[in-house]
């Protein structure tokens, strides 16, 4: 009898244990503490997280989440980073503070398959930072963009000195437009929001620092294209530029010497020597350019000294998801190319790991400008582009 009740109380046990670990498979999420994800020791626990930023929740019952939202707006969920009591995610880089509502403000929302569960918790906008400006070189009256994150909230603004007091900020914080007024000389672009200050470390409405050819008073062409002026052609020019311009061009053409296809510089200071020793990252080749006429196919490429070991491409038609989308300017935009995406094996190879690889040790040569069909088809259209401001500059 005896024996007979131990087995009984055992079996009981059993089952009670077995529904406790189901009811709690099947419990909501609970949030209890958010970490800063690091190796330890820097990863402490925080009291204010801001977006771009990686955390790891700290709670029970968080495997199987369906979604994670940061006031209101949903991150990436990768399941390999999860488990029933931690969870790694990205803060979206994106959160539109002026337009969240209320309610949604400083939450963080955890959903599973089997409940939610909302914390309230400290959600800052970082300071702005910016990453392109449309055309840096522009003329009064001209519409100018400045892209970037959290660009909302601004309290000053000022382009090349001159304060901007009319403007337009997106409501998501990526974008800040505004018609360009007279300038009176160069300079940085300068955003402070409530979260802080971005300051460009290159100047605006400046065509000499860093220039390598202008076609005007800084004139190193060399050789290959046209050099033209017509405003009537590419309205907004600041006085000569180049033209590169090729037909349909077979599969794999890279005849690049042919008429209208190149500009070659004669030898110029791409980087001052005493500055050889920074990071790739840290500069980069711009140039405004103006296409008024639908582009696909055809690829620009820079490379230095004629030397194709380190190539870096222009294709704006080419998507990162492989989509192919015809591709013309409204009027002249400056480009950018870091010197990191100089690469090795047509551009898609690896980066130089110095700059001194890149540039050799005086940090100088020609520069050229080229066009290539990089395809095994030939390209849907040929390409017209004016080509003016050519320099290279500090981007960090």
């Amino acid at each position: 009898m005896n024996k007979l009740y131990l087995f009984a109380a055992a079996v009981i046990f059993t089952c009670m244990q077995t529904a406790c670990k189901k009811d709690e498979a099947g419990s909501a999420p609970v949030i209890t503490s958010v970490r800063n994800y690091a190796a330890s020791p820097a990863d402490t626990l925080v009291n204010t997280i801001t977006t771009g930023q990686y955390v790891v929740l700290i709670g029970h019952n968080l495997r199987d989440a369906v979604q994670i939202s940061f006031n209101g707006v949903p991150a990436t969920i990768n399941s390999v980073l999860f488990s029933d009591t931690s969870a790694a995610v990205l803060v979206p880089a994106v959160i539109p503070f002026p337009t969240v509502p209320a309610e949604s403000l400083n939450t963080i929302r955890y959903v599973t398959t089997h409940g939610t569960t909302t914390l309230t918790f400290s959600i800052a906008a970082p300071p702005p930072s910016i990453t392109a400006i449309s055309n840096e070189n522009a003329h009064e009256g001209d519409s100018v963009y400045i892209t970037g994150l959290n660009l909302f909230f601004t309290e000053e603004f000022t382009f090349a000195g001159t304060p901007i007091t009319q403007f337009k900020e997106a409501s998501d914080g990526t974008s800040l437009g505004f018609v360009l007024p007279a300038l009176t000389q160069g300079g940085p672009v300068s955003i402070t929001t409530k979260s802080g200050t971005a300051t460009t470390p290159f100047n605006v409405n400046d065509v000499k620092t860093g220039v390598l050819c202008n076609f005007d008073d800084i004139n190193t062409f060399s050789w290959g294209t046209n050099v033209e002026n017509s405003s009537a052609d590419f309205p907004g020019n600041n006085g000569y530029y180049a033209v590169l311009q090729n037909d349909v061009l077979p599969a794999g053409d890279g005849n690049w010497w042919n008429g209208g296809r190149s500009i070659n510089t004669n030898g110029v200071q791409w980087v001052p020597v005493d500055s050889l020793n920074v990071p790739v990252d840290q500069y980069a080749v711009k140039f405004e350019i103006n296409i008024p006429a639908a582009w696909t196919g055809t690829s620009i490429y820079v490379i230095k000294d004629y030397d194709f070991g380190y190539l870096a491409r222009y294709e704006p038609w080419q998507g990162a998801d492989g989509t192919i989308v015809p591709f013309t300017t409204k009027g002249w935009q400056t480009v950018t190319i870091p010197l990191s995406l100089f690469r090795t094996n047509d551009g898609k190879g690896t980066a130089a790991g110095s700059l001194s690889i890149l540039l050799g040790d005086k940090g100088s040569g020609a520069i050229n400008i080229q066009t290539k069909n990089f395809t095994a088809v030939p390209t849907t259209s040929g390409l017209r582009a004016a080509v003016d401001n050519i320099r290279v500059v500090k981007i960090k």
